[in-house]
């Protein structure tokens, strides 16, 4: 049960219903899911949020796809339901087949074991790695 309401378009102030307006551009969907909806009774931090959000993940370096995968394994690490669902349909919708995401969770479950191990038995990082 979230902490806030979610608010529907007709109870938005004018900053947060520009930010509505935006999303809907930007991704060409007249859908804006929860975490908007949570986010908007904070229109300042509601826009700041996207306008980072956009930044980070356009394409750059990193194509969008990766930049999905690596939301994906975050969220993950930081146990949060919520954007392990959304940035998975996310990747699925720019290209993720059911084999990358198979890969994906066993590099994550991967990751996970050898971080456990390597915390648990205080194994120092080798000279070689350092910068």
């Amino acid at each position: 049960m979230a902490t806030v309401t979610l608010l529907d378009d007709d109870a938005l102030g004018p900053e947060a219903r520009a930010v509505f307006d935006d999303i809907r551009a930007t991704r060409g969907t007249d859908y804006v899911n929860n975490f908007w909806r949570a986010m908007a009774h904070d229109p300042e931090t509601l826009r700041a949020v996207w306008e980072r959000l956009k930044t980070v993940m356009a394409p750059g370096a990193l194509d969008p796809l990766t930049k999905e995968m690596i939301y994906v394994a975050v969220s993950v690490a930081n146990a949060c339901s919520y954007c392990i669902h959304s940035h998975s349909a996310a990747a699925k919708a720019k290209g993720m087949t059911p084999e990358m995401h198979a890969e994906l969770v066993a590099v994550i479950g991967m990751a996970m074991q050898t971080n456990g191990l390597v915390t648990a038995l205080q194994v120092p990082v080798d000279d070689a790695f350092k910068e």
